[in-house]
């Protein structure tokens, strides 16, 4: 999925969700756009990125 981010000096871009969550984690952006609810986050105001719960039944995934 592509995400739309604002870098800090306020210029715009779109990435793939394994750079966002780089940017994330070092604050490399400002805000990104969450598609499913169409609406911006911005990094400096609460919760950004689940990291997901737990699941405790069986696995749902294909193994590769």
């Amino acid at each position: 999925m592509i995400i739309r981010i604002m870098y800090p000096d306020y210029r715009y871009d779109y990435v793939d969700t394994r750079t966002l969550d780089r940017l994330i984690a070092s604050e490399g952006i400002t805000k990104f756009l969450r598609p499913s609810q169409e609406e911006w986050v911005y990094l400096d105001r609460g919760p950004v990125r689940g990291a997901g719960g737990h699941y405790f039944g069986p696995e749902r995934r294909q193994v590769r």
